[in-house]
């Protein structure tokens, strides 16, 4: 028999003025294993945070009815960890080291949350940075928990272990009972309904248009009695017109009226499609535009490369590949800080994206995050913006305020609109939901200039990358073609 964890009745929140959650009821049992999903900036951490408690409604209660824990998308996580975890996640022996990777702190904040004894998990996010075996570690530790409450871009995982979604959109939150595969066709029936229901409205209403246009008309063509009429004559000619005009303008009213009775229904919104001109990246003509012979790099007395040796040909897009905490993001920094042991063409003009949004001027607005580093004019900025799906009122949001999917694509917008002809991207897809990573993914492949990137989702690596880089015992191994095995 099932019990309540966790109770949310009459919830509101705003940030600023902007609604962002309303919602009546929200209960969650023993048994329920919830995927949350939603558009980025939809309020999908936002509602996370209202139930965990780290964050108060304006109005509206929440109450527990046993302990949680919470995998947060950003920080370092709560409590303590147990010995057992610690070799479980692979960290115990990283503990002193001073430059963690991103997998490994997520790995640390997963392994705080598996310690506890609490009934509930929530989970933001958890799998952003982890290699696939960190994934698959995570999702077998999950299965093992009754109770929880998720929010992942990853498909195959909340089609692996959820029997709920809750979709937050607009405000409002809706529950399938179902897996993902479920929530996908419910809703891609629903909107197919709406497109229905759409052009049904249209065509009645453009009938409807047509109908009084057309007595209109006819009431218009209506002649004059001729002046040869006899006076009677012309009397009875007015009166029939006259009556006729009437009957023409009551059928007129009468279909005005059905006009305005109709049920309005608003064009449902399509993805927009934007051919970017990359014209201005100015891409050097080299060959080869990054190389070297015999790369060497230690954090104290831990060794990352050891005479390693790598090129990248000019317009390629390149994945560097391996497990946690081996130097995939060391090896983005170090080219994009001029390591001397690296050479880069001069013309070479790198553009990075950091997993800590460190480019983001969290004081600024969206557009004026943008601007402050563009080539570009606003207009092509905004068509950028629009391009990632951040599109109207979005631009003038604080910057501070954005979810983790509307800071990568802020991060992206200003990357696009530089002058860079050689971008470097640190896990791009982490926090986005699924649209925003078709659209990075096609935007990538468009890309004229010269990308090398890392990422551990597999699909987004298989569509873009056409060469890869795998770090392997200190060493870095080129492999042509960009297939994850």
């Amino acid at each position: 028999m099932s019990f309540l964890l966790l109770e949310a009745s009459n919830i509101v929140k705003y940030f600023s003025d902007r609604k962002i959650i309303d919602f009546k009821t929200f209960r969650i049992y023993s048994g329920d294993r919830i995927g949350v999903v939603g558009s980025n900036g939809s309020g999908k951490t936002t509602f996370l945070n209202l139930l965990s408690g780290e964050l108060l409604p304006d109005s509206g209660t929440i109450n527990h009815h046993c302990g949680i824990s919470y995998i947060q998308q950003f920080g370092a996580g709560q409590g303590e960890v147990d010995e057992r975890q610690w070799k479980e996640f692979g960290v115990a022996n990283q503990l002193e080291t001073a430059k963690m990777s991103g997998g490994e702190q997520t790995r640390i904040k997963i392994a705080k949350a598996f310690s506890s004894e609490n009934l509930l998990i929530l989970a933001d996010e958890p799998t952003s940075n982890l290699d696939l075996n960190g994934v698959e570690l995570f999702c077998q530790k999950l299965s093992q928990v009754e109770s929880f409450i998720l929010i992942s871009h990853d498909r195959s995982i909340l089609d692996r272990l959820c029997n709920k979604i809750v979709e937050v959109k607009d405000g409002a939150i809706r529950i399938y009972e179902g897996g993902y595969g479920f929530y996908k066709e419910q809703s891609e029936l629903e909107e197919q309904q709406k497109w229905a229901e759409y052009e049904q409205y249209s065509h009645e209403k453009q009938r409807l248009r047509e109908s009084v246009s057309e007595r209109q008309s006819k009431e218009k063509s209506m002649r004059k009695a001729p002046k040869r009429m006899g006076n009677s004559e012309a009397r009875l000619h007015k009166g029939k017109t006259s009556e006729k005009k009437k009957k023409l303008d009551s059928a007129a009213s009468r279909i005005k009226g059905r006009m305005e009775q109709l049920e309005v229904k608003e064009k449902p919104r399509k993805t927009e499609k934007i051919s970017l001109d990359f014209s201005l990246t100015h891409p050097p003509e080299n060959k080869i535009v990054i190389r070297t012979e015999s790369l060497s790099f230690s954090y104290g007395d831990r060794i990352i490369f050891d005479r390693a040796s790598f090129e990248i040909p000019n317009g390629t897009k390149t994945a560097i590949c391996g497990e946690n905490g081996i130097g995939k993001t060391t090896l983005l920094s170090l080219i994009a800080q001029g390591q001397n042991d690296i050479y880069t063409v001069p013309k070479a003009k790198i553009g990075y994206f950091y997993q800590g949004f460190e480019n983001i001027d969290f004081d600024k607005t969206v557009l004026q995050n943008v601007m402050s580093e563009s080539v570009q004019n606003e207009a092509t900025a905004r068509t950028i913006l629009a391009r990632l799906l951040m599109k109207r009122d979005d631009v003038y949001k604080p910057a501070g305020i954005l979810s983790g999917g509307e800071r990568i694509k802020l991060s992206f917008a200003k990357l696009f609109v530089s002058d860079a002809n050689i971008l470097m991207l640190d896990e791009p897809t982490n926090y986005l939901d699924m649209p925003s990573i078709e659209v990075l993914q096609n935007m990538i492949c468009e890309y004229e200039g010269t990308v090398i990137f890392v990422s551990h989702d597999r699909e987004f690596v298989d569509s873009v990358a056409n060469r890869m880089i795998l770090i392997q015992n200190r060493k870095l191994v080129t492999v042509d073609g960009g297939k994850l095995i």
